[in-house]
């Protein structure tokens, strides 16, 4: 009986093994089928999902390449506005000058006080007993070129004075900037709680914003008073912000630290410098001081190049090629950055 059960199982096991030898030899066409078809479905929708990425790509770089060259032609525009607007602003004139010193001295007043000046050095010189001719010479030179002299003394004093706190106002306003405060705001608070001549200077922009000026505009007037390839460069990011937008704290940190390598580079230089201005100095004193020696000594072996009329020429022509002397080492030592 055992026999015989063992016999039928291995029969309906042999027979369930043949139907699905033959259910499988029937139907391996098809899943052969079913499974090329779904590798080539499978291949097609990558390759539409490799299609769709390249696309985006492609407009990626096509959004890029027009953004880039809509800033392009934003920075052509403004470089031509600013080439039409230095031809006014920031000029050699009296008048300008004069605001760029930062005192509250009008045209009048400067010409009366150099009218004066000049008369009192003329009249000095004449209690002391010099010429009547040195004497208008004396009262000329104080009151046409000392004046101007101390009008360029301030300028360039005020403008150190302003690239030594300009970065810092800059941070000011990128730390206002991320705190939430709008581009307005953190130049109002430069205006207000800043430093001299950056202060000042600020103050101008928030006045001419006041008479209906928008913000690059107020900015790029900065120049008039402050013309310096640095206050340039603001004006020009803050243009290009409102232009074609953008992080604006991000461009005037990046605006500060190269402000700040740009000093650091002028005082490196400066002090390689150093060393040719103190022998182009030397150099330049060196017949003066030898000159008053000898008076001093031989007053006699001196004289005669005032007197005699070969001495006048023999020191015009001195004078000219020690002043052009003077000139070449000036250019050899005046490195611009």
């Amino acid at each position: 009986m055992f026999g015989l059960d063992l016999t039928m199982l291995l029969i309906v096991l042999l027979a369930a093994v043949s139907a699905a030898l033959v259910a499988y030899a029937l139907l391996f066409s098809r899943l052969e089928t079913e499974k090329k078809a779904g590798a080539r479905l499978t291949r097609v929708k990558a390759a539409e999902s490799d299609l769709g990425k390249a696309k985006a790509a492609r407009d990626r770089v096509q959004e890029l390449s027009k953004r880039r060259k809509s800033l392009q032609d934003s920075l052509k525009d403004l470089e031509k506005k600013q080439e039409e607007k230095n031809k006014y602003i920031g000029d050699n004139s009296l008048k300008s000058r004069l605001s760029q010193t930062g005192l509250p001295v009008t045209m009048g007043r400067f010409y009366a006080m150099s009218v004066g000046l000049g008369f009192l050095a003329s009249l000095v010189a004449l209690i002391v007993g010099m010429p009547l001719l040195a004497s208008l010479g004396a009262g000329f030179v104080f009151a046409f070129g000392f004046p101007r002299w101390v009008i360029g003394f301030l300028i360039k004093r005020r403008r150190n004075k302003f690239l030594e706190e300009f970065p810092n106002a800059l941070d000011v306003m990128v730390r206002s900037i991320k705190s939430g405060l709008p581009l307005n705001d953190a130049i109002r608070l430069i205006a207000a709680d800043g430093r001299e001549p950056v202060k000042r200077e600020f103050q101008r922009v928030v006045e001419s914003q006041k008479i209906g000026l928008s913000v690059p505009e107020a900015c790029a007037r900065m120049l008039q008073t402050m013309p310096l390839s640095e206050v340039s460069f603001f004006s020009i990011v803050i243009a290009i912000q409102s232009q074609a937008g953008g992080n604006l704290s991000e461009a005037l940190g990046n605006l500060g630290k190269v402000l700040r390598e740009r000093r650091k580079m002028k005082a490196k230089v400066s002090a390689l410098s150093m060393e040719a201005k103190a022998s182009a100095v030397i150099i330049g004193a060196l017949p003066f001081i030898v000159a008053t020696l000898v008076y001093l000594t031989s007053p006699q072996y001196m004289m005669i190049l005032f007197t005699d009329p070969r001495g006048h020429i023999i020191m015009l022509v001195s004078g000219v090629w020690m002043s052009i002397g003077i000139l070449v080492m000036r250019n050899m030592i005046n490195f611009e950055i």
